[in-house]
C-alpha cells in the first residue's frame, strides 16, 4: 500500500471515532489522542477501526508505538513491507 492510501486509512479510522477531525487538523508528530481529543476507549476503538480498514493485525503490545500519526504510518508501512 502506498503512503497516500495508508494516510487515508488512518484519517478514515480517526473519523469513525471523531468525525469532525480533518487531516489538516492533525500535527503528524504530536500525540494523536491529544490532537483528536480521544480518551483511552476512543483510542482503542480507533485502532480497531484501523485494523479492520487496513487488514493489518495490530497487537495490543504495539499500541504504545502508535501514539502519533507518523508513528502509525511508519508502523503500517513496515507491516505492509513485511507481508511481501
Amino acid at each position: 500500500m502506498n503512503t497516500e492510501k495508508l494516510e487515508q486509512l488512518i484519517i478514515e479510522s480517526i473519523q469513525e471515532i471523531a468525525p469532525e477531525i480533518e487531516l489538516n487538523d492533525i500535527d503528524f508528530d504530536e500525540d494523536i489522542r491529544e490532537e483528536c481529543d480521544l480518551d483511552s476507549m476512543d483510542f482503542i476503538n480507533y485502532l480497531e477501526a484501523l485494523k479492520k480498514a487496513s487488514g493489518i493485525n495490530i497487537a495490543e503490545a504495539d499500541y504504545a508505538q502508535l501514539y502519533t500519526f507518523n508513528h502509525t504510518l511508519a508502523f503500517l508501512q513496515a507491516q505492509t513491507h513485511n507481508d511481501h
